[in-house]
């Protein structure tokens, strides 16, 4: 027979007794204990043994292969280099009936990292992409100098170690619930907690705009995400050095926040904010689906607002007295042409985004 379910009035007095049974029977008494190694240490532990399967901390076969690419290395090497805060590396104590395997470290969560740390200390990861540490960009470990390496073998990584006493659907259900229930920041959240300043502040207001969000749709989850916020920083980033655009968009995106460090509101905030929103008005009124391609579509292309957006500032910035025909812009606008433009075939590339973003510019110039 089926479990009676609570209603959304509320529980019943026997609805909640149940409930506090399964409660009850469910949770697990999780004994741990939080370890702190040093990366030399830890790596070693990791690779001591590990061709024959004796090393002491594991990776299990449930776990994915090691995926990160270089720059995300590289990026999480910068993080530990200059001291910022690490999650912690879940690992749990496997009995075994072998007493030569009994006692190691199954690695539950933070096998990218820990695998990671071994590359880099093992000389096969060369750092690409860092900003904060630049200098070592095309270098490998060996190529500090002997007192740093020191240093860095000594910093300590925390883990949370279960005991012998969690089985295996344990470990499995921990893991499953650490990745699916962990999402990862994207550039945008990460900005606010890494650079956060007056420039981030500054587009976090722009990006509550109400011409924006009605010209430029997004869904609930992204708003929450403040995809927002990374078109307004995007429009200023791209309309101030599209074609100075390099192989990486975040690169290209944080390179622009970096170059406002010293960004003041009251002096630098004025005219950018009577271009975004000379800019939005102009859409408004000329372009009959905002930033949408057409009618039936509810959300916005990145790629689509970046072209319309920054290819209209340009415009004018060459003709302040710009003024649109909506019939003329249409006929440009919801075309195959410009569709294959702003295809994400190769969006990201230098003459890609110029030829996009000038396209546009052109045609309100030619138009105008």
């Amino acid at each position: 027979m089926a479990e009676e379910q609570p209603s959304l009035e509320g529980m019943s007095d026997t609805q909640k007794a149940h409930a506090e049974e399964q409660i009850r029977n469910q949770a697990k008494v999780i004994d741990y204990a939080i370890r702190e190694y040093p990366i030399e240490v830890l790596v070693d532990k990791y690779l001591d043994g590990a061709e024959k399967g004796a090393n002491e901390i594991f990776v299990p076969d449930y776990q994915r292969n090691f995926v990160w690419p270089e720059p995300h290395q590289s990026r999480f090497i910068e993080s530990v280099m200059i001291g910022l805060p690490i999650p912690y590396l879940f690992v749990a104590d496997v009995g075994s009936e072998d007493e030569e395997l009994s006692g190691r470290l199954e690695v539950v969560d933070g096998t990218q990292r820990l695998r990671t740390l071994a590359n880099y200390i093992t000389d096969n990861l060369v750092l690409t992409d860092l900003k904060k540490l630049s200098l070592l960009n095309s270098t490998k470990f060996s190529n500090l100098l002997p007192s740093r390496q020191r240093r860095f073998r000594r910093i300590t990584i925390r883990l949370i170690e279960l005991t012998e006493r969690a089985d295996e659907e344990t470990r499995r259900d921990m893991f499953d619930r650490i990745n699916s229930g962990a999402m990862e920041l994207n550039p945008m959240e990460t900005r606010r907690g890494v650079q956060q300043g007056p420039l981030i502040s500054f587009i976090g207001e722009l990006a509550k705009n109400a011409t924006l969000h009605e010209l430029a749709p997004l869904s609930e989850a992204s708003r929450k995400r403040r995809d927002y916020d990374e078109l307004v920083l995007r429009f200023f980033a791209y309309a101030a050095r599209y074609d100075k655009f390099q192989r990486s968009v975040i690169g290209f995106i944080d390179d622009y926040v970096e170059s406002l460090s010293d960004f003041n509101a009251e002096k630098q905030g004025g005219e950018m904010e009577i271009e975004f929103e000379r800019m939005l008005e102009f859409v408004k009124t000329n372009f009959k689906y905002g930033f949408r391609r057409g009618a039936t579509n509810s959300k916005t292309p990145r790629v689509r607002f970046e072209s319309i957006a920054v290819g209209t500032a340009l415009a004018f910035r060459e003709n302040p007295t710009l003024n649109g025909d909506p019939a003329k812009i249409a006929d440009w606008a919801y075309s195959e042409e410009f569709n294959v433009l702003v295809s994400s075939d190769g969006a990201n590339s230098r003459p890609r985004i110029a030829k996009r973003i000038e396209y546009v510019r052109d045609q309100l110039l030619a138009g105008s």
